[in-house]
């Protein structure tokens, strides 16, 4: 594949987000106005703030803001092109329908920033069978968010409004929050807001209640399209630069000096930490060799009901055909031992 293209635009958009002949950069830019904001405030609490100098304070603001309006043109104006260039040398095409998705996942999440669920909750609505199958809370976190809402937005507090919104609204969830729901009706109690974050029901306080829907919404939206929710090449860089390719490049050393080889194609030899979001996959190890199961050994449970891998199944196996389970006394003939997916 040629690159050339991606990475002249990628030279000029990386001088552009630097100091050059050509101004200031876009943080410095800014921390010149902070700079400027914060001689202002000390002279002004210092009683020597004239009006000339809340003209000149007004100028600098002006300037900066020019100047940081023209940095971004440009800099917008380079990604646009790097767009451009990277969909043009990988030939991948994106239709006109993924791409309204896409659109519309952003304007979805940038209402939720702004607590407006309105959005969010039609989507939500209109894909209620998808959720479902999936067991996903989401319907139920955008109502209870809105109940906050108006929960703490009356002063006095008037709970009247929140306590019918629930009654249409969350009480359909009952059944599958039920604990949930009755800390939203009870919470009432505690108000106003100040007794309420001093209360045991203080996490219904928080901002993070509804901050955390948007990553929550923007996992469904996807799974529904069948996608993931992160970006493939942010994925790989985080993984490799995360210090898998290092451990696997020493993996490879150790066993090159020990006369070693991989014998399997779509598995590594040493285990590689990764983060939770970057597990998608689930993963037995037999406690009796200590192996994981590959798709070779599957892991396969017994007529007790304990799992072991199929090696050590075979390894326990008497001359009668049965193996006795090494976790209690039953016995398991071989043939109704059962193979599990994971």
């Amino acid at each position: 594949m040629n690159m050339d293209a991606s990475l002249k635009e990628l030279t000029k958009l990386e001088k552009l987000t630097a100091a050059s002949a050509r101004g200031p950069s876009i943080g410095e830019s800014l921390d010149s106005l902070l700079e400027s904001l914060r001689e202002a405030r000390s002279a002004f609490l210092a009683g020597n703030c004239s009006e000339e100098c809340l003209k000149q304070l007004a100028q600098t603001v002006e300037s900066k803001k020019k100047e940081v309006d023209e940095r971004q043109k440009e800099v917008y104006n380079v990604l646009a092109r790097l767009g451009k260039a990277l969909d043009k040398e990988s030939k991948i095409q994106i239709s006109e329908e993924l791409r309204n998705q896409f659109v519309d996942l952003h304007q979805i999440l940038k209402a939720l920033r702004s607590q407006d669920i309105a959005p969010a909750l039609k989507w939500a609505r209109s894909h209620q069978s998808f959720l479902k199958s999936r067991n996903s809370p989401l319907e139920f976190y955008l109502h209870r968010s809105q109940y906050i809402n108006l929960l703490l937005s009356s002063h006095p507090p008037d709970p009247l409004l929140a306590i019918a919104y629930a009654k249409i609204n969350l009480s359909p969830f009952c059944k599958e929050h039920e604990a949930e729901f009755r800390r939203l009706l009870t919470c009432i109690a505690y108000l106003p807001l100040a007794k309420l974050q001093s209360s045991s029901y203080r996490d219904l306080a928080q901002p993070t209640l509804h901050f955390d829907l948007e990553p929550l919404f923007a996992k469904e939206y996807c799974a529904n399209l069948g996608m993931s929710r992160q970006v493939p090449l942010r994925v790989v860089g985080d993984i490799g630069g995360g210090g898998a390719l290092a451990r696997i490049e020493k993996g490879r050393k150790v066993l090159g000096d020990r006369k070693g080889e991989w014998t399997q194609m779509d598995e590594l030899p040493i285990e590689i930490p990764l983060p939770s979001e970057n597990r998608y996959h689930s993963i037995f190890a037999c406690l009796v060799s200590k192996e994981q199961s590959t798709e070779s050994n599957p892991p396969m449970m017994m007529t007790c009901g304990h799992v072991i891998s199929k090696d050590s199944l075979q390894k326990l196996n008497k001359s009668s055909g049965r193996a006795k389970c090494p976790y209690c006394p039953g016995e398991t003939n071989l043939g109704a031992a059962l193979r599990l997916y994971l």
